[in-house]
């Protein structure tokens, strides 16, 4: 079983508190190699949005970020990695899932703070859950 992030159960109650239904914890991408090979990667969460009864449901994929290492930078080039993994993955299992980092106000700012990290964050176009760890809920969807 995957370790669970620190802030796992705060997302989780923010995205449940927000209207999101928790549909996978952890989503589970399921891959093959040419010899096929099947491998798992956990996603922290999987959720679900009814948005309208015409439009379908919005579904997400959401990996939690604590950002508690030495470095930002680091801990942020760990995070830009398995994002990009990830999308991959989700395209070839699921490609209307949506990829979300969910982070705190705090971690998001720090972030934003270092230029090299703001960069990709714009050039990478990447999508970001902010969430305040003390009153589970959420703050804002970056995309």
């Amino acid at each position: 079983m995957a370790r669970l992030d620190k802030f796992h159960h705060h997302v989780k109650e923010a995205l449940e508190k927000d209207g999101w239904e928790i549909t996978h914890d952890p989503y589970v991408l399921k891959l093959k190699n040419e010899k096929g090979t099947k491998r798992e990667y956990p996603i922290d969460l999987g959720a679900e949005k009814l948005i309208a009864a015409q439009r379908g449901a919005t579904i997400i994929a959401v990996e939690i970020k604590t950002f508690g290492g030495s470095s930002v930078i680091s801990d942020f080039h760990t995070a830009l990695g398995q994002y990009m993994d990830y999308i991959v993955g989700l395209q070839v299992q699921e490609p209307e899932r949506k990829l979300f980092i969910a982070v705190s106000e705090a971690a998001y700012q720090d972030i934003l703070d270092n230029p090299l990290s703001a960069l990709s964050v714009e050039h990478y176009d990447i999508p970001f859950l902010l969430f305040n760890p003390i009153t589970k809920t959420v703050v804002a969807w970056i995309n």
